[in-house]
């Protein structure tokens, strides 16, 4: 009767263990150990925040060109930096210093670096400037199975998925590598994959990289989901009964 208690104890606890194949990362490693990076260009989106800077060979020429905290050296803070930045409307415009309203909405940093410059000089304000563009309130959500979930800021043009899980701490023994959600919002429409974090493939595709705005979802693996509950599935019910009626009978000897 101990050796069969001892039997239905050993299967309950395989039944709710998470197997190697649920844990280990990029597991076909070694198949795959050399393939090029494909970087990618994050583009202008409504409610972005741009940081812009406009030079020139005379500096007090650039000077109404550019808000009056820029450059401050003593501005270290992030939020005050956003606070002095160019807001994307919905629209997808900003409304920038004697220039009006310049539509940058689906262009890279370097597309909006050159059309602000070509402004510039077209219009005769600037004979030969110099213009950099940066977002600055890039952001990513991180919800789920990992240690520390929430929105955490970068300011690198382009981060990996694996950076961005890194920022939560990564992910809990109980995340389901092998079925990471992202969400992404893509010229006005919603985009939803789902990655396999156990296969070098996903390194291969446009959600590699992290754009701004990124919603990442790690959901409970199978062993999780049956400890959340004293039922999990027809099998846990089965091995909680023998379970107890084993205990029942080794008690009433």
């Amino acid at each position: 009767m101990k050796l069969k208690f001892l039997a239905l104890f050993l299967v309950f606890v395989a039944t709710s263990c998470a197997t190697k194949k649920e844990i280990l990362y990029l597991q076909d490693a070694t198949e795959n150990s050399s393939t090029e990076i494909n970087f990618q260009n994050t583009t202008i989106q409504p409610n972005d925040i741009l940081k812009v800077d406009v030079e020139s060979l005379v500096p007090e020429a650039a000077k109404p060109y550019n808000k009056s905290g820029a450059g401050n050296v003593q501005q270290s803070n992030l939020l005050l930096i956003q606070l002095e930045g160019y807001l994307v409307s919905n629209e997808g415009t900003i409304n920038f210093p004697i220039l009006g309203n310049i539509e940058l909405v689906n262009l890279t940093v370097l597309e909006a670096e050159q059309k602000i410059r070509d402004i510039l000089i077209s219009g005769g304000h600037l004979n030969d400037p110099n213009v950099n563009v940066r977002i600055i309130n890039s952001k990513v959500t991180i919800l789920g199975e990992v240690r520390t979930p929430g929105t955490y800021n970068f300011t690198e043009q382009n981060i990996t998925l694996l950076q961005a899980l890194g920022y939560a701490g990564d992910l809990t023994i109980n995340g389901k590598r092998e079925d990471i959600i992202m969400t992404r919002d893509v010229d006005g429409v919603r985009v939803i994959t789902h990655i396999d974090l156990t296969n070098t493939e996903f390194m291969n595709s446009e959600f590699f990289f992290v754009k701004p705005n990124d919603t990442i979802i790690v959901n409970p693996n199978n062993p999780k989901v049956k400890s959340a509950g004293y039922i999990g599935n027809i099998g846990t019910l089965l091995g909680v009964t023998s379970i107890i009626l084993s205990s029942i009978v080794l008690l009433t000897r």
